[in-house]
């Protein structure tokens, strides 16, 4: 995945009103009962059948680092799906999005200005249509790239150019992205 759509995942994760299982038994029970069977979970997450089923009975209790990140990070992508789903509607259509971002912005601008790219920590509110735009983008597959134009135009048109009321033929590009952080 990329920045900006792990960045979006988080964010809907934040809405979630129990915390994922704890223990490793625990997080294979979930997966075997989501994925409807241990032949699944273990391809999943590359291990045997057999070790999955060792996890489920609580034979093995602790996993390999390795293995207890894909483990979470899957248990983690289907926990309350319709709280994430609430989350990211009411993002769409009522409250945006907030992000928070130290970047590089570079700018195309009419010849003579000086516009130059730079380093800009930016928080700023999102409207909700910039907010379904993204998530639009995000569950039609679209890869990071894609993803970082949208969140560039939404900043540039609520900071740069203020919504219409300044800086008209100024676009934005978003380059060097060393945190960005979504809150819904």
């Amino acid at each position: 995945m990329g920045i900006i759509s792990d960045g979006l995942d988080r964010a809907a994760q934040q809405a979630f009103t129990r915390p994922i299982p704890k223990s490793a038994g625990a997080q294979m029970r979930y997966l075997v009962k989501q994925l409807k069977g241990t032949r699944a979970v273990a391809q999943q997450l590359g291990v045997s059948q057999r070790t999955v089923e060792r996890y489920v009975k609580d034979q093995i209790r602790r996993p390999r680092a390795d293995l207890a990140q894909r483990l979470e990070d899957a248990v983690r992508a289907r926990w309350q799906p319709r709280i994430r789903a609430q989350a990211r509607r009411q993002a769409a259509t009522s409250t945006g999005l907030v992000v928070d971002t130290r970047a590089r912005f570079g700018f195309t601008a009419a010849p003579g200005t000086t516009d130059d790219a730079r380093i800009r920590h930016l928080t700023l509110a999102l409207p909700p249509h910039h907010a379904t735009r993204l998530f639009e983008a995000q569950d039609a597959g679209a890869n990071e790239q894609q993803l970082r134009a949208l969140a560039a135009e939404a900043l540039g048109e609520v900071y740069f150019r203020d919504g219409g009321r300044r800086a008209h033929d100024l676009e934005v590009e978003l380059t060097d992205i060393e945190h960005l952080q979504f809150d819904l």
